[in-house]
């Protein structure tokens, strides 16, 4: 029997269960079309689709409103995003408040940024305690450590240490004295609060390193006396002259010595900024006094720390010239920037000033060239001031003159006089020669240092010739320190 046929409306109401796809597929499988050895990938795509319009139909059925439900849809969403959002302030300000705390913590316990040039050294905490004990120096853990046994806080450590191209202050206090041999040398001497850690460093670090037995510049039981006693009496006798000594230790030489020391680059890094300078500027902006920092750190001639890193970083360079005068028959000697060799005879100067000048080069030093005396028997020979002919004397024209000037004053008082050129802060002067003379004859010395508190007694209610310009803080014993100390 023949199959009824649809009508049309009928075959519409069929494909609308499923799909027309469906349909047709079903129809071809009914009639014999659909080959059941062809692959099922078609038919299991159609079926699906069919099983998934139909949930959707189901769906739709149950959402009367879709706009509705859509916009219902839309604010939840919303909802879930602004609770999100809130939820991610929450936490970001919760993150703020601990950097927060932590940068406390931080400058409580760590140094912090002290310019970009120390930022890689800073992080570099590990130190040599082996190396620190050979060289009888206790650990210093970190920059906290450090500010601890140093008896300061941190801050305190940090703003003393801190670089920056202006600064509206300076930890330095820069003049000029006349030296004796002609023209002038910059002093820059610290300032109270710096002044008392570099003191710390000498005492604690510095002190306790061993120097060569040929430096005789500001070292205990050693002085102008023990640099000239080995050149009594010689055949000829080699002053030379190492020219921006100070200057010439970098930073990096500094900062190089403490890591030697044993210390970490943190706390080598910290010692060498407490210990160097940079060149400043004073300048006037919108009426504000500030500094302009310029060029490269280096060590201050003023500082009392300087001279015994200078013997410290100066121990190879006495040991090779120390090697080379004993190869050649010369004695060796070194008085801060004054290097002086002396022989009994007159073979090998020429060696030894070959020698002499390329070792000073290969250590990193300027030989003075205007500043090499070669002294022979039968001249003048001196040695940091001190003729050393025969014996140990006083130059004795300087010395007629000295007391001729004694005499003078004595007679007259301060105005008009001078000592080696100078005028100012003549009480000074002449107290601290008498003092160069007493290392050298105590008979002597100790006479002329009478003759002066005299004079000094006597004319306590004159007008006396202007210091030299310091801020109000100096005391003229300081003062009279740093001259003796870098008088020649």
């Amino acid at each position: 029997m023949s199959e009824q046929k649809m009508s049309r409306q009928e075959l519409y109401d069929e494909i609308k269960k499923s799909s027309k796809d469906a349909f047709i597929l079903k129809e071809m499988k009914r009639l014999g079309f659909w080959d059941s050895t062809k692959p099922k990938v078609a038919s299991e795509i159609i079926e699906r689709k069919v099983e998934l319009q139909k949930e959707l139909s189901k769906l739709s059925t149950k959402i009367k409103d879709p706009q509705k439900a859509l916009k219902e849809k839309h604010q939840k969403r919303m909802q879930e995003a602004l609770e999100r959002r809130e939820e991610t302030k929450l936490k970001n300000q919760a993150k703020k408040e601990q950097k927060k705390i932590q940068r406390e913590l931080d400058k409580e316990n760590k140094i912090g940024f002290l310019g970009r040039e120390f930022v890689n050294d800073l992080k570099q905490n590990e130190y040599d305690e082996s190396k620190l004990k050979s060289n009888s120096l206790f650990v210093i853990k970190d920059a906290k450590d450090l500010a601890n046994k140093m008896g300061i806080t941190l801050r305190d450590l940090r703003g003393l240490t801190y670089t920056q191209k202006l600064s509206p202050r300076t930890d330095y206090i820069s003049f000029k004295i006349a030296k004796k041999s002609g023209g002038e040398r910059n002093i820059s001497a610290p300032k109270p609060k710096l002044k008392q850690l570099q003191y710390w460093i000498l005492e604690n670090i510095l002190n306790k390193i061993e120097i060569s037995d040929e430096a005789n510049g500001f070292v205990k039981k050693r002085d102008i006396v023990s640099n000239a006693s080995p050149h009594i009496d010689k055949a000829v006798v080699i002053n030379c002259d190492l020219e921006n000594f100070f200057p010439t230790i970098s930073y990096p030489r500094v900062r190089g010595l403490f890591v030697s020391l044993g210390y970490s680059f943190e706390v080598a890094t910290l010692l060498a900024l407490l210990t160097t300078q940079s060149d400043t500027k004073e300048i006037l902006l919108d009426g504000e006094r500030l500094y302009l920092y310029r060029g490269k750190r280096y060590l201050p001639q003023g500082s009392p720390a300087s001279p015994m890193i200078t013997n410290i970083i100066c121990r190879k360079l006495d040991s090779r010239m120390r090697g080379i005068s004993d190869s050649l028959g010369f004695t060796y000697s070194r008085y801060a920037d004054d290097m002086t060799f002396s022989a009994t005879s007159y073979d090998n100067i020429n060696k030894m000033l070959f020698w002499i000048k390329g070792i000073t080069s290969e250590e990193g030093f300027i030989l003075h060239p205007k500043k090499t005396r070669i002294m022979k028997r039968g001249a003048r020979q001196e040695v940091t001031g001190i003729v050393v002919n025969e014996k140990l004397s006083i130059n004795r024209k300087e010395l007629k003159n000295f007391r001729a000037l004694l005499y003078q004053i004595e007679k007259s008082g301060f105005e008009g006089k001078s000592w080696h050129g100078k005028s100012e802060n003549l009480l000074s002067s002449i107290r601290g020669y008498a003092h160069f003379i007493n290392m050298v004859d105590k008979t002597k010395g100790q006479k002329y240092l009478a003759q002066i508190e005299t004079i000094s007694k006597k004319y306590s209610n004159h007008t006396q010739p202007k210091d030299i310009e310091t801020p109000p803080q100096k005391e003229e014993s300081f003062i009279d320190n740093i001259l003796n100390m870098f008088r020649k």
